[in-house]
């Protein structure tokens, strides 16, 4: 009997219940600082994402403290088992992923990395995750990088979208070497280290309009590494953009193309249009999807985005805006649907084929 295609979902949320989770994790210097300045208390969730909004979690998903996803076994139950999920890539999006001491961030992610390893890669065969590496310092995020890229379960490194610089800048080469050298897709998350106002125009009043506004940081954080050349120092990088939407890509990539063909002497490394270099190095996640859910508005989108290459499966677990059964079909098709669920992913993450070989009955 020919074996079942594997559904892979590169886009679920483990979230940390709070800092007192870490402290096991951490050395004892980080566990006495965190203790004598009342850090362990804290809450310590990302500004961009508070867990008490109804964004944050769908209300069947809510767990008991009013967050969601900080259990595996909620995860299997939830989603994992009654969605047919074969392979979870887990993004955990902290604090440490933002904290201004470089230092501090870097304990952070090093316990929350181990904290994923433990609590949730060993207890179910099914999840892989992600790398949350401090931003704040390309030295420390380097040998995080190389602490977890050893282990398999590991796929790729994570950042958000938003921080002190834009991401193309060379500040941040030194991450994107160590992903490429590695094989590992870079993913940019939304979320903001908030040191900047999240929108182009100033701070806005309402989650409303960072949620909407997201689009633009994505679109900064995009032209930023197209046009400084990151995909020409790094020719194998391959950058996910998790939850950044769909819909803005297509309008996006006609403009760049336009402006490039009037500028491009000012950046005589991007020899290739930034379509050309969007459509081979840049995978998006299919959650938010921010298209209309009919088959020829669909076709349409995927004609103009020129490729049937880049949409990764994503549920986005726990978050409010999972379109559950419903999310690829039937607007998507049968190939296309393949393709998003199965052929797209493992073409991204190389390190899944090896989870394949293990589940034995799909492929």
């Amino acid at each position: 009997m020919a074996a079942r295609t594997a559904v892979i979902d590169c886009d679920v949320h483990a979230t940390l219940p709070n800092m007192g989770t870490l402290m096991p994790y951490l050395p004892p210097y980080w566990r006495e600082t965190f203790e004598f300045r009342g850090i362990d208390a804290l809450d310590f969730s990302l500004t961009s994402d508070p867990r008490n909004t109804p964004l944050h979690v769908r209300p069947d998903w809510k767990a008991k403290g009013g967050g969601g996803a900080s259990d595996v076994s909620a995860l299997g139950r939830d989603l994992l088992d009654p969605f047919g999920i074969d392979i979870a890539i887990l993004n955990c999006m902290h604090a440490g992923l933002v904290a201004f001491s470089e230092d501090m961030a870097a304990a952070m992610c090093t316990a929350a990395n181990e904290w994923i390893s433990q609590e949730w890669l060993d207890r179910d065969r099914r999840l892989r995750a992600s790398i949350a590496v401090p931003l704040q310092s390309p030295d420390l995020a380097v040998a995080e990088i190389e602490r977890r890229s050893g282990d398999a379960r590991f796929v790729q490194v994570l950042i958000p979208v938003s921080h002190e610089l834009p991401l193309g800048r060379r500040t941040y080469w030194p991450i994107y070497r160590a992903a490429a050298m590695r094989g590992l897709p870079v993913a940019v998350h939304a979320g903001s280290a908030m040191r900047h106002a999240p929108t182009s125009t100033g701070w806005p009043s309402y989650f409303l309009e960072d949620h909407v506004g997201e689009a633009q940081a994505f679109e900064s954080a995009l032209l930023s590494m197209v046009s400084e050349g990151v995909f020409e120092e790094f020719p194998d990088l391959i950058v996910v953009l998790a939850e950044s939407g769909c819909a803005w890509l297509p309008s996006f990539i006609w403009r760049a193309n336009k402006t490039w063909r009037g500028l491009r002497v000012e950046v005589p490394w991007a020899k290739r249009s930034p379509g050309e270099v969007i459509r081979k190095h840049i995978r998006l996640t299919t959650q938010p999807l921010d298209v209309p859910m009919d088959l020829a508005c669909v076709e349409k989108f995927i004609a103009q985005l020129g490729s049937e290459d880049m949409l990764l499966l994503s549920t986005d677990y726990p978050h409010w805006n999972f379109d559950g059964q419903a999310a690829l079909a039937p607007a998507f098709g049968s190939k296309l649907r393949r393709r998003i669920m199965h052929d797209n992913p493992l073409s991204t993450y190389p390190r899944l084929r090896e989870q394949l070989q293990i589940l034995g009955d799909v492929a």
